[in-house]
């Protein structure tokens, strides 16, 4: 799936994409608290009250520039958490480069943030060695966020992650820290959304009067919208991660500023009382 935001073509890679329970993720979103947002469905959940989500990346085309924003999973990891994000053997290669994106194609690999989905194809196995999946890509982290992901004193499954996804790129010498406000290109640049994690970042796109802001995880689902209080489990600060939807959504609220999720499709913020809903078309 493509988008246009004036002059900039953001497309959609998904890795991994489905419907099922929320426990592991969003406790609160029940089958039963789900089919009260009538809104979600059938866009963002089943009519069983089943949370549609996915992990995936959005490719970013402006002028010659191509960016791609978070790397999923990858193939071949071990000691994650969820058992079956284990060895994996995805085509989500295959599609990055059906969809025109062959891996030496890409200029710039940002990442969101340093979590086990966001960073997994950002080096594949070759020869028992991760090396870099992009080999003429710069590759972003936040300052911010890699401080805090390098310490000794993560989880488990944490130590891992950085261990096979995101050392070797700061090993190989492809990879720049930057602040939480930096510009990519004329067009786009990040700003700070922490509480997710602590140095979480979004991104923002200005082209030709129009305006899109890719959230990263500020938001699992959709339903976070409705309900601003429900966590994720992975969050580092829930009271935060709360706040900075509260404020985020604000402003985004009754304007034509296309929002896309990390783990949804995109849609425009409205606001229904003290709390907001995600609607494909803007809402008159």
């Amino acid at each position: 799936m493509k988008w246009k935001v004036g002059a900039v073509t953001i497309t959609k890679i998904v890795e991994i994409e489905g419907a099922g329970g929320t426990k592991f993720i969003l406790p609160q979103a029940t089958p039963d608290a789900v089919r009260e947002m009538e809104w979600l469905i059938p866009r963002y959940a089943t009519e069983e009250g089943k949370l549609r989500m996915a992990i995936q990346s959005y490719v970013i085309e402006a002028g010659q520039r191509r960016i791609l924003v978070d790397t999923c999973l990858g193939n071949d990891k071990q000691g994650r958490h969820i058992q079956i994000w284990n060895n994996l053997n995805t085509p989500y290669l295959f599609k990055l480069k059906e969809a025109g994106f062959a891996p030496e194609t890409i200029d710039t690999v940002f990442c969101t943030h340093l979590h086990v989905d966001h960073v997994g194809w950002n080096t594949k196995l070759v020869d028992g060695k991760w090396v870099s999946t992009f080999p003429n890509a710069r590759y972003l982290f936040g300052k911010t966020e890699y401080d805090h992901w390098s310490r000794p004193d993560v989880s488990d499954e944490q130590l891992a992650v950085f261990a096979d996804s995101v050392k070797p790129i700061m090993d190989a010498g492809c990879a720049d820290l930057i602040g939480a406000e930096s510009r990519l290109t004329d067009e786009i640049g990040t700003f700070p959304t922490p509480g997710h994690s602590p140095g979480h970042m979004s991104i923002r796109i200005r082209s030709e009067g129009e305006e899109a802001i890719l959230l990263g995880d500020v938001a699992h689902h959709p339903c976070q919208f409705e309900h601003l209080d429900w966590s994720s489990t992975f969050d580092s600060d829930a009271r935060a991660s709360a706040k900075m939807r509260e404020q985020l959504f604000g402003k985004l609220a009754g304007t034509k500023i296309r929002v896309f999720g990390g783990h949804f499709d995109p849609g425009y913020v409205v606001a229904e009382g003290k709390a907001f809903r995600l609607y494909e078309m803007p809402k008159k």
